[in-house]
């Protein structure tokens, strides 16, 4: 069952932690990430990882990913992609997001120009 933007949004914004889907070196790439949705056009990550940081500078798509399992054994997978960039210095973030900042990690901003996520089972 394909999810609506609003559901997808809802789930995201109680998941603190995702997967940034990334080509690194023409591979693909799933690297780990804080998130935080700031509001229904935009979130805001946190990474220490290089090639994710290279690409928000770049202005490269990343996609990010979130998945879950309900409690009547159903899975559901939600996926955002925009061009990301580097956040601004007065982005608010949530605490996980600064507590990622207080371990070396770089803010970066991503518009959900896409979201999309779908239920199993």
């Amino acid at each position: 069952m394909t999810l609506s933007r609003t559901t997808c949004l809802d789930l995201l914004r109680v998941a603190d932690f995702a997967r940034v889907v990334i080509s690194v070196r023409c591979l693909p790439a799933a690297l780990p990430a804080r998130i935080n949705v700031i509001d229904d056009h935009q979130l805001i990550l946190a990474s220490t990882e290089e090639a994710v940081i290279v690409a928000a500078r770049r202005g490269d798509v990343l996609s990010v990913q979130i998945d879950g399992l309900e409690s009547d054994g159903a899975t559901w997978s939600v996926m955002a992609s925009g061009i990301a960039a580097p956040a601004k210095d007065h982005v608010t973030t949530s605490a996980p997001l600064q507590s990622a900042l207080g371990n070396g990690a770089s803010l970066i901003v991503l518009p959900l120009a896409v979201v999309v996520g779908e239920r199993v089972g």
